[in-house]
């Protein structure tokens, strides 16, 4: 990744309306700013969220608060709590997030 053309800014993330993505089951809401072609995100998930597809989009992704199942498309399985993340390409292991008791998130991607 190349981050070009973006001047040094900070982020009240709190001052950042979110938008509403429903899951198959449950709400994420996103907070989002877009650098260029980098999207960065704070994201929430209501407990009990499953998302509503696979996804082959790269992440860079950082747990907050909570607890985030993310299953690949093999069958593999992670459990990601606060602190702990994952790095996955454009295009590699197709993934998919869900979360019982709900998680925040930092995304860029």
């Amino acid at each position: 990744m190349q981050i070009k053309n973006v001047p040094f800014v900070t982020a009240d993330w709190s001052l950042i309306e979110p938008t509403t993505h429903r899951g198959q089951t449950g709400f994420a809401y996103w907070r989002t700013l877009h650098f260029g072609d980098v999207r960065v995100r704070m994201v929430e998930y209501t407990p009990g969220y499953l998302a509503d597809h696979w996804c082959s989009k790269g992440h860079i992704l950082l747990c907050l608060e909570g607890e985030l199942e993310t299953e690949l498309q093999d069958g593999r399985t992670y459990t990601l709590t606060p602190g702990t993340g994952y790095q996955v390409a454009d295009g590699a292991e197709a993934h998919r997030s869900s979360t019982k008791i709900g998680a925040k998130l930092f995304i860029v991607d």
